[in-house]
Formats: structure tokens, sequence, C-alpha cells
């Protein structure tokens, strides 16, 4: 039971208040937990130590010029409040981009919706076609992976149904593992954050078959889908839009992080019902960000380049670790590597990122990314290409 605590009044009174008590999904979600990287880190930091940052993904290569002028230029001199639908232009944009790139047709008017980055639109989606009284409430998605499937699951009042992924199954999530009973919503994200693992098109036509079967509504997290090298990673929209959404980002195709620009798009119905929802929580994209963000979805130029840089880094560390014996997922998809901790480390993550970080390179140990990350570290291609030869050299030493 909480203990009662003594606080003083204005009038300098003391009298008793109990402890606040929170949503108990907050409470639970506990501290963070790889406390001993965090605190070294800014050890080192603090002693003004050179660090190659492999662990966020947020990548350092400039947004467009183009990008950033249609930002600008679209910042009025009176703001108005932005609707939730967006602007016909950027559905277009995107709805142009989805066909370039994929060959769906899409109807900019009820098939796309905007969002304010994709972490927010997957973690809201839930909220629409969750609630505690619902006897179908799960929600399937694989681990190791995005830990905001499993929170959106949790605040919304559905049953987190995680799926333990395995490295001999390409890192897939298996359909059969799936209670359809149980299954509301099933969550895939390919290519995969943090392993990088693509998906193949038999998989994807698998995966929209059952859903479609069982009533189970599907959604895509493609945020690194135009992140690749080699042939083009596929969208569940070229099999299926029945009950099923695909999230797609900015962020990394455009180096758009801190724009916190996204796009839902898919089944006209599901769509219908985020707008319905968004309105309660506020979210709906600034239009100068709309302006940027519809540049971006017209122009390919500047994410072919930045595929071309990701693609040089890819090329380095994977030569690198071939060379010196360490396991990696082989992989031309996402901008991660999924690295395997040497046999010297007895499949301690931890202990290995906190070693690596003595050598000032900051990686992400697997083991926060949930059951089934133990025994890797997942490197994030974010520095420039010469600072991961440099970062290269000084793995070498370990």
């Amino acid at each position: 039971m909480s203990e009662k605590v003594e606080v003083k009044t204005s009038q300098n009174e003391v009298r008793e208040r109990r402890p606040l008590v929170l949503n108990p999904v907050l409470e639970e979600g506990g501290s963070y937990p790889l406390l001993k990287l965090d605190e070294r880190r800014q050890e080192l930091e603090g002693h003004g130590a050179t660090l190659y940052d492999f662990g966020t993904g947020d990548p350092r290569e400039p947004t467009g010029e183009n990008i950033r002028r249609a930002l600008i230029e679209a910042v009025p001199q009176v703001s108005r409040y932005p609707s939730v639908a967006g602007s016909r232009e950027l559905r277009e944009a995107f709805a142009g981009w989805m066909e370039r790139r994929h060959g769906v047709l899409l109807d900019p008017e009820t098939e796309a919706l905007p969002a304010n980055g994709s972490k927010e639109a997957i973690f809201h989606a839930h909220f629409a076609f969750l609630h505690h009284s619902h006897a179908r409430r799960g929600v399937a998605y694989g681990t190791p992976g995005y830990p905001v499937y499993e929170r959106g699951a949790r605040y919304s009042g559905g049953e987190p149904l995680p799926v333990q992924l395995r490295g001999e199954d390409g890192f897939l999530l298996p359909v059969e593992k799936i209670d359809p009973e149980k299954t509301r919503v099933l969550w895939i994200n390919y290519p995969h954050n943090p392993t990088g693992a693509p998906a193949t098109r038999e998989y994807l036509g698998e995966v929209a078959e059952f859903c479609g079967n069982h009533d189970i509504l599907l959604f895509s997290d493609e945020c690194y889908n135009d992140v690749y090298s080699g042939e083009p990673p596929p969208s569940i929209l070229e099999f299926t839009r029945e009950r099923t959404l695909a999230f797609c980002s900015l962020s990394k195709r455009s180096g758009m992080t801190g724009y916190r620009t996204a796009m839902m798009a898919g089944d006209a119905e599901l769509v219908s019902a985020m707008k319905k929802l968004r309105p309660a929580v506020g979210a709906a994209t600034p239009p100068f960000v709309q302006a940027a963000a519809r540049e971006a979805w017209s122009d390919d130029a500047h994410a072919e380049e930045r595929r071309r840089i990701f693609g040089e880094k890819r090329a380095l560390f994977k030569e690198f670790f071939t060379s010196a014996g360490i396991g990696f997922l082989p992989t031309e998809s996402s901008f991660y590597l999924w690295v395997e901790v040497p046999d010297r480390y007895t499949a301690d993550d931890e202990a290995y990122a906190l070693r690596l970080l003595e050598e000032g390179i900051v990686v992400a140990p697997g083991s926060a990314f949930g059951a089934g990350g133990g025994g890797y570290v997942r490197v994030a291609l974010v520095p420039g290409v010469e600072d991961c030869r440099r970062a290269i050299g000084r793995w070498s030493t370990v």
C-alpha cells in the first residue's frame, strides 16, 4: 500500500498527502533498462571522449535543400489549426510515390492520411480498434522488435501477444504462432527493426491471406521500405488492402526524423476510423511540415542518393565483420545490422556494448528490443562514411 507523505501548504501548515497514482501501464513500464550503459556514456562525454553513435537510429545526412526550402516558404504569418486529413496535395504526392515505388493505386481522398511521425501513428492506431471490453483484443507482434506495438496495445486496453522471432526463420513472424481466437491486430515490420531482415513476397502473401481468412487487422510498419540496396522491399499493399494499413515514413528515406511526418494508407474503412479518432488526441500535421513532406514524397532523387550512402556504410561493416569473424545477419535492407556477440562474452550483449563503449563505439544491446534480442547488438548506420571507417578501426582492437 502506498505510504502517505508530509507536505507544507502555502500557510506552512503540515498535512498528509498520498503519493500520486499513475496509470498502471505507466507504472509497469519501469525505468531505463540499460542504466550502466547510459551512465558510462555520460561519463565519457563529460571527459570529452570522441564517440561514434551507432545506437540511436537518427541519420546524420542533411535533409535535402529543396525539402528545407519548401518548409520555410510555407511558414505563414498567421498560423491556423491544421486539419487531421491534411492537404489534398500532400495525399496526392504520397499516392504518386506509392504508385511509382510499389505499383499501388491509392485514392488520396479515402485511402491515405498524414501523421506526426510513424511512432505517433503506430501508438494511436490501437485506440481506434481496441477496447478492454472486447472479447478479442489481442495484438500480435514480433520480438525482438519495435516496443511501440506493445505499448500501444497496453495503453488502449488490448492484450499484447508477443511472438519470438528466430534467425533460422529469417526473423519472419510465423503465422502458425498466431491464435486467431485471441488476435484482433497483427503487426509486421519489414525491413525489420532491429535485425534489418527483409520479407519475401511469398511471405507477405501468406500473411495477407491468413489475416483475411481470420478477420485480423493487418498493420504493416514499412518505415524502412525505401532504404535498401539491390532488390526494393515490397509493401503489404501490393498484396491486399482489405482490413490493412501500411505505415510509411520520411524519417529515414528523406532524413526528416525531426520533422515528425509519416503517412497511413490502405483500407478506406480503417482510414475513416483513424480520421474520427485523431481529432480527439490533437494529432494533426502542421501545414508547413506537410509542404516539406509533399516535396519529399514527390522527389525520388534524394532518396536514391541516401540509399547509395547507406549502402557504402553497410558494405564497410559487412566487409569488416566478415574478415574479423564476427557473426551478423546479411541484409541489404534498412540501415541496421544485427551483430552476434562474440563467444568470449558468453552472449552478454550489455557487457559487449560496454566494452565497445570504452573504444568510443555506441551500439544498442539486442536485449533492449525484447525477448530473443539477447546475444546480439544493433548497429545503426548513422555516422558518416569516414567516421564509420574510424569506428571500424577501433572495433578491430576489441
